[in-house]
């Protein structure tokens, strides 16, 4: 792995990764700037890109669009009190409140160090613990594999949402979904009502954008366009000494969201408001929180940004996305032909050293971008969705149709946006559908290795063999309730 750590090394520092992970930091920041357009939204309509570059240059450059847009919806949370992304909410409570004193450009600029300081340390813990977290999976069987798998999904259903019966439905038709097509173990056709279509399968790129971008659409084009009074960028630009008397705050943050980032399904609204608690309840005057305390505006932003590098590992090493937007990367990886799981460190294991690497001098240019582009994102925030809406929309049709060039593709993106609306207006999350979907054929592949090392005998195979997976089962719907709990309180029946 020390070998391939250092070809990794000479690999992210071509000159063609930096200048994608710079066009997409730009990008990120930019939709992120634009009120109602999310981070989630520019991931699915810009995924397609990627497909016709290299590995070490497509996936940085996605990279590049998640870390510039969590950053970008601070910029219209601070100037309008209207957070980009649903990170940025914790930002806005504080943030406005400065803008309002006059003090926009110190926020912006506190919200920038801030999210590159936690970016930065998370994605150095990352590269640092993938190492024994990549040696510790390669030992997995199949038991030990399904145990992880199961209970990454019970996790994801019991964070996902407050009332955990709807997101175990999703969760259910997800996994029913993954089913579709041929049966890897028998080669039986399963679900495909006689249609030629479905013998493949569920294509996982139509279906990530027509749940995850046109819902969005839907919602700015419900919500319409308001008179949007634009705060100018003012106010002193932030002193070291001002960012030196938060950093005990912004390091808090930072462990934080790190660890937030390490647990599937949780995310970056989850850390930002776990930070941002953290910060009022250590201040020796929580009572300025909420009215323009800068230090809110730290806390919030280095623990959203801290998730970034955590929710790689994962993914990297079991295949298994934390969150709506490294699904999406997910589906990335599989597309450049890149399988996350146990044996992808030992296939293309300077590649994904490259793009761990990657992400850290990501946040250098993050840094010069957003310092440099500050003012210009700042003017964004007027522009009126109603121009915008046909060119998300078509971005998102091309976006489905180029991978495949399948004109089913497009009714696949169009079903499964009606479904994803219908979900929305209902309050479902589509998070575990998404989830049970795409680790629902890994689940089923190494449960029927599971079962066939057993020979039937599954309980005394796991009892006399297996002891390790069978506490990973027993401990997963206990880990999941205890999870729920605290962050929702008393379970809901309706």
């Amino acid at each position: 792995m020390i070998e391939q750590f250092i070809e990794g090394f000479g690999m992210a520092m071509r000159l063609d990764t930096m200048a994608m992970m710079s066009i997409g930091l730009f990008g990120g920041m930019l939709v992120g700037s634009l009120p109602g357009f999310t981070t989630l939204m520019a991931m699915a309509i810009l995924l397609p890109i990627s497909f016709f570059l290299e590995p070490i240059v497509g996936i940085p450059f996605l990279l590049g669009i998640y870390k510039g847009g969590i950053f970008g919806g601070s910029v219209p949370a601070i100037l309008l009190s209207m957070p980009g992304t649903g990170a940025a909410v914790a930002t806005s409570r504080d943030g406005y409140k400065l803008t309002q004193q006059g003090k926009s450009r110190k926020a912006l600029d506190m919200a920038l160090f801030s999210s590159v300081f936690g970016d930065t340390c998370s994605d150095i813990f990352t590269i640092l613990m993938i190492f024994p977290i990549a040696f510790l999976v390669m030992q997995f069987g199949p038991p030990e594999l399904f145990a992880v798998l199961l209970m990454s999904l019970i996790i994801i259903a019991a964070t996902s949402a407050a009332n955990p019966m709807k997101s175990l439905i999703m969760m259910a038709v997800g996994l029913w979904l993954s089913f579709i097509g041929t049966d890897p173990l028998g080669g039986a056709e399963r679900f495909t009502f006689g249609l030629f279509d479905l013998k493949s399968g569920i294509p996982l790129l139509p279906m990530l954008i027509g749940l995850f971008a046109l819902p969005e659409v839907a919602s700015v084009v419900i919500r319409n366009d308001k008179a949007r009074k634009l705060s100018a960028l003012v106010g002193e630009r932030l002193k070291f000494s001002e960012f030196r008397s938060c950093l005990k705050t912004i390091c808090r943050s930072t462990v934080i969201g790190t660890g937030v980032g390490i647990v599937p399904g949780l995310g970056q609204i989850v850390a930002a408001m776990m930070g941002y608690s953290a910060a009022k309840n250590a201040s020796d005057h929580p009572e300025t929180f909420g009215e323009g305390e800068i230090e809110g505006v730290a806390a919030a932003e280095a623990a959203n940004n801290a998730v970034n590098g955590p929710t790689m590992v994962p993914l990297l090493t079991l295949g298994i996305p934390g969150d709506n937007v490294t699904a999406i990367l997910l589906g990335a990886f599989v597309a450049q032909g890149l399988r996350p799981g146990p044996q992808l460190f030992e296939e293309q294991g300077a590649t994904v050293f490259a793009i761990l690497v990657a992400m850290v001098i990501a946040n250098i240019l993050f840094l010069a971008i957003g310092y440099l582009s500050v003012p210009f994102f700042s003017k964004l925030v007027t522009i009126k969705t109603s121009i915008l809406i046909p060119v998300v929309i078509m971005f998102a049709f091309a976006g489905a149709y180029v991978f495949r060039s399948d004109p089913v593709d497009l009714l696949m993106l169009v079903a499964f946006g009606v479904f994803g609306i219908i979900a929305k207006a209902g309050k479902f999350d589509v998070m575990p559908l998404v989830m049970g979907f795409i680790l629902g054929p890994s689940m089923e592949y190494s449960f029927g290795q599971t079962m066939a090392m057993a020979n039937g005998n599954a309980v005394g195979f796991l009892l006399t063999e297996r002891i390790g997976a069978l506490s990973v089962l027993i401990a997963a719907p206990v880990f999941g309730y205890l999870l729920w709990k605290r962050l929702y309180g008393t379970p809901k029946t309706t």
